[in-house]
């Protein structure tokens, strides 16, 4: 049964389609240096903070009654794979191969800007409707076994027919989608690309959650320490990396959500009719990430205040050991200053009682003291 798109059937999309694509693949872009500066806009180069992996390609083409998962050996095999009829998912995970993204990128006739957004992996999160198709950029944020968190760039191209994925490196969330075509649970395999597209970011936005709830675990110990005796200058490095990670977190994911708006408000006929309720709740997910991250953002900076608080109280509390420790020794310094004075008429100093009677004077000064600061409670 066809599913319909905006409001017409799926076989005659794709024969206007068709008719508009390449039957050929034709590189339509052509290959520069490694420089960036100055370049015309629209020139494919690779730009990131990391060193780019060699591209491995994925196949997995779908209907209601089946499901095939394709791992083919090069770009002409998976582009001679594509079938009418079915759901085409196309994934990339490694960009160090331009030409093939270049290549893959001209079959599906994408812009020249699209396909520069698609290799410079710093790129904004955004959502870009083309007409023939829907470009969107968003971030994978994951948590690794060393508790750093790791930011890819995942770019989805939503066309009538299928998605194209684009990925920094081998290794995603999407595990639980894959299942789910595999199974056939849902409505997944009943409905066409964009609740692929749909499904994907929903995925990547609940993963958010992931990272936030270990993040959350973190602050959570850190609070417990915060106060205690045995926290030193490594609670400081670690607080500060926590709220870094926090940082850097809602700086992505804020224009994540305005993406994922712009997807739902979009009247672009490549995106099913009934999308809206799913693309609502995927909004109301990320709006309920940054809340979070609001929330963990001032948990981090109590944080901070009471462990700097409690520097603060247990060095006044040294500083005042030290100061009434002073105080008591201070007349008992005057007296000592006194009688060492080389003076040779001193009138106590010939007496033989003079040295223990000096002895109890400092002594009984001391006491005295003492028993008048606890008095005051100060000690």
């Amino acid at each position: 049964m066809p599913v319909r798109s905006g409001g017409a059937t799926l076989e005659a999309m794709k024969d206007a389609h068709n008719r508009a694509r390449p039957r050929a693949i034709e590189p339509i872009f052509k290959s520069v240096s490694s420089g960036t500066a100055g370049s015309v806009p629209g020139t494919p180069i690779y730009i990131g903070d990391r060193t780019p992996v060699e591209a491995t390609l994925s196949l997995i083409q779908y209907n209601a009654e089946q499901v095939s998962f394709i791992t083919p050996e090069s770009l002409e095999e998976i582009l001679a794979m594509q079938e009418e009829g079915m759901v085409n998912w196309v994934n990339v995970n490694g960009l160090a191969d331009q030409d093939l993204v270049k290549r893959l990128c001209g079959y599906f006739r994408l812009e020249a800007l699209t396909v520069e957004d698609i290799l410079n992996t710093e790129h904004r999160p955004k959502a870009e409707d083309f007409g023939t198709y829907f470009f969107l950029i968003t971030k994978m944020i994951t948590r690794k076994p060393d508790c750093t968190v790791e930011y890819e760039q995942v770019s989805i191209v939503i066309t009538r027919f299928g998605i194209l994925t684009f990925q920094e490196v081998p290794g995603d969330c999407f595990g639980p989608v894959r299942e789910r075509l595999r199974t056939g649970v849902g409505r997944l395999r009943r409905l066409g690309p964009s609740y692929l597209a749909y499904a994907l970011l929903d995925v990547i936005t609940d993963n958010y959650f992931s990272v936030l709830e270990s993040l959350g675990d973190q602050l959570e110990t850190r609070e417990e320490i915060a106060a205690a005796q045995s926290s030193g200058n490594r609670f400081m490095v670690d607080l500060q990396g926590i709220k870094a990670d926090l940082n850097r977190m809602r700086r992505t994911v804020w224009p994540v959500r305005e993406a994922v708006g712009a997807l739902l408000h979009s009247q672009s006929d490549i995106l099913e009719d009934g999308l809206d309720p799913f693309l609502r709740d995927l909004y109301e997910n990320t709006v309920q990430v940054l809340d979070s991250l609001e929330v963990y953002r001032e948990a981090a900076a109590s944080i901070q205040e009471v462990y700097l608080s409690s520097v603060s109280n247990r060095m006044n509390e040294v500083m005042k050991v030290l100061t009434i420790i002073s105080t008591i020794f201070i007349p008992l310094t005057f007296i000592a200053g006194v009688y060492g004075m080389n003076f040779r008429y001193m009138p106590e100093l010939e007496q033989p009682w003079a040295y223990p009677a000096a002895w109890g004077v400092m002594v009984s000064i001391a006491l005295a003291m003492v028993a008048y600061f606890k008095k005051k409670k100060w000690f």
